[in-house]
């Protein structure tokens, strides 16, 4: 028998989300990088669409959405506190992590990922509709944002010295080794250095995703991890370059295997690589 999700309740199935479309209680979004390419085209029926640069990073900084730029979002989405919101997106869903993970950052309890996003809803043959679903904007408010999600980098320093702690990089064999700055087949941007966190193991976001799109089973999951070194009793700290594909690694380790202690950097090597006097690791000549 396979094993269960350590938290079910936080994935839920395409078939789940389609028997409760249009529930009053239910708010579904898709979170992609560039909407025009896939919620503009046909969407889930009565999904929102939020950019992930747009609507789930800071306009300005380097930076996740500020508390009051969360409430907007959340107030035009028609979403209350006690609505159960269901997030998917494309590529493997590694958007729709990034937003769940910010909803809980921001204390929004009733968060779940829509198994295998997108490109499962597509290969099952599931209807799309192109109209933007007419919503009734609420007067949202956050929660107390919940700082043990999140690593910043002063607290990345400290940890490579402390003991049962484990920097996980969830990039591509290629940015850990520091040959690129982005992964292969995208724009490289001018990070001043490449390489990698001293000590930090690879185990790649997506390496945790089967062909549909779906998270790959339990099982299969925590011997990736073990294989690399990565245990439960471990404190874990996955990063990337923007901290997107380190909450996908991250919700596996936290909400799949049952992990009690992770935190995203979400800093990664945008913040790292530009760093002055913080140390690097790289299997490129120096």
């Amino acid at each position: 028998m396979a094993e269960e999700f350590a938290h079910p309740g936080a994935i839920v199935s395409t078939a789940w989300v389609a028997e409760r479309l249009r529930e009053p209680s239910v708010v579904v979004a898709e979170i992609d990088s560039h909407l025009d390419e896939t919620y503009e085209i046909g969407h889930v029926p009565g999904a929102v669409g939020w950019g992930l640069h747009t609507d789930m990073e800071h306009p300005l900084r380097r930076d996740i959405p500020d508390l009051a730029q969360f409430e907007a979002l959340m107030r035009r989405s028609g979403i209350e506190r006690n609505t159960t919101v269901v997030l998917y997106g494309d590529g493997n869903n590694r958007s729709a992590t990034w937003a769940f993970w910010v909803m809980k950052y921001y204390g929004h309890d009733d968060v779940r990922i829509m198994d295998g996003g997108r490109t499962k809803w597509v290969q099952e043959g599931r209807p799309f509709e192109m109209v933007e679903p007419a919503v009734e904007p609420t007067k949202y408010r956050a929660g107390t944002p919940d700082p043990t999600l999140r690593a910043m980098k002063e607290y990345v320093v400290e940890s490579l010295d402390r003991t049962g702690v484990k920097l996980l990089d969830t990039r591509t064999v290629e940015e850990y080794a520091g040959q690129l700055t982005s992964a292969p087949g995208t724009p490289q941007p001018d990070i001043y250095r490449k390489g990698r966190i001293p000590g930090a193991v690879h185990v790649a976001w997506d390496d945790g995703a089967d062909q549909d799109g779906a998270f790959k089973p339990v099982d299969e999951l925590r011997t990736m991890y073990s294989e690399a070194g990565i245990e439960a009793s471990d404190e874990v700290i996955p990063y990337c370059r923007l901290g997107v594909r380190a909450s996908y690694s991250w919700f596996i380790l936290k909400y799949i295997l049952g992990f009690d202690n992770v935190r995203v950097y979400d800093g990664s090597w945008t913040e790292w690589g530009n760093s002055a006097g913080v140390p690097i690791e790289t299997d490129e000549p120096v």
